[in-house]
């Protein structure tokens, strides 16, 4: 079990190779171009669409008009829930990712059973399966546009609502490709920081900045996904509070300062896999390492929950279990975690032990 773990780590990083992201979908991305992205904004009253803004070219808005229209005459948007396909376009792309959200205006008491009205958004570029991969952050962008669209003349179209519409890719995709580029080898840092639940401080900084630093440790963490997420939420509360382990990014020096830096082998072995991203400034591609390294630290948490639960009963599982955890480079967050889970199982945390030591033994052996 664990040989097919650990050699499946460079299959974890190699995505070129993988089905969830397609070779044609990078194969754009070998030279450093700017992708052309595209939105529109659409009044929704009933069952018609009126255009209100947009920066597609002439003949391929009426295009895209009629396929919303299509959508919705199936009921396939729901107020504020983002929806994302291929449609083909007059556009150099011919065929590009559709992100499109209907953003509902609160229904008026004196017609509560009215027709749905609001404004549908749509988000163009990339490809379909790109932009799965940022569909949250595009819905969480699309709901901030929420308070600009009071009224059906939208007065503060120039000045608020095509502004905020033209940065949607900026703010939306690129966040994870300007932290890579900002941070370079410095990464596996933040990477360790994410699993290990220590929180990461940006001083001497622009806001965007500590906003994109805070959004990828967030991406990157495994906070939501584990099965004791309660746990885990106390364990980021107790790590915060001692602020001795804090990450520190000084970005008054270029590149930044770390202070108070601990990585791991496996979090070092990712590094390249996001520069090489990074390099062909394809943030779709980014945002697929990304899962994939949070993919195989949850694939190896799981291997080493389930070869505790047979050291309880097996020195030769304890063994094997010893080996994994040698052989992984993630050993000391797997068993942070591990502890954290089992904190209520005392013959779990015997066996944590015993292996926290043996790591501890191996480390002392190399340096």
């Amino acid at each position: 079990m664990f040989t097919s773990q650990t050699s499946s780590f460079q299959d974890s990083i190699d995505v070129e190779e993988r089905d969830d992201f397609d070779s044609e979908d990078i194969a754009s991305y070998n030279q450093k171009i700017q992708l052309n992205c595209y939105y529109t904004i659409y009044l929704y009253q009933g069952t018609s669409l009126t255009l209100v803004d947009s920066s597609l070219p002439a003949e391929a808005e009426p295009e895209l008009r009629s396929y919303i229209s299509r959508r919705l005459s199936k009921g396939a948007l729901l107020g504020g829930m983002g929806n994302i396909a291929t449609v083909e376009l007059s556009v150099p792309e011919q065929a590009v990712g559709c992100y499109c959200c209907l953003l509902e205006q609160e229904r008026s008491p004196d017609q509560p059973d009215a027709d749905g009205n609001g404004y549908v958004i749509c988000f163009m570029g990339g490809s379909e399966k790109g932009l799965n991969l940022f569909r949250l952050e595009l819905d969480k962008y699309v709901q901030g546009l929420q308070s600009s669209l009071q009224t059906p003349e939208l007065q503060n179209l120039e000045t608020e609502v095509r502004p905020y519409l033209s940065r949607w890719y900026e703010e939306s995709v690129m966040h994870i490709h300007r932290v890579v580029l900002l941070v370079q080898g410095s990464l596996s840092f933040l990477l360790y920081a994410a699993l290990s639940h220590i929180l990461v401080e940006v001083v001497n900084s622009d806001e965007k900045t500590k906003a994109d630093v805070a959004r990828f440790v967030k991406a990157a963490s495994l906070q939501g996904l584990s099965q004791q997420d309660t746990t885990t939420a106390s364990l980021c509360k107790a790590m915060s509070e001692d602020t001795n382990t804090n990450l520190i990014i000084d970005c008054s020096t270029s590149p930044p300062t770390f202070s108070n830096t601990v990585s791991n082998r496996f979090c070092d072995d990712w590094v390249q896999a996001f520069l090489n991203g990074a390099e062909r400034c394809n943030p779709f591609l980014l945002r697929q390492i990304l899962e994939n390294f949070k993919l195989k630290a949850i694939q190896d948490m799981n291997s080493l929950k389930r070869s505790v639960r047979q050291a309880e009963m097996s020195h030769y599982a304890l063994f094997r279990c010893c080996q994994f955890l040698q052989g992984c480079g993630n050993g000391d967050v797997l068993l942070q975690n591990a502890r954290n889970e089992h904190s209520d199982l005392p013959e779990a945390c015997s066996i944590i032990t015993v292996l926290e030591e043996f790591l501890r033994d191996q480390s002392q052996a190399k340096a």
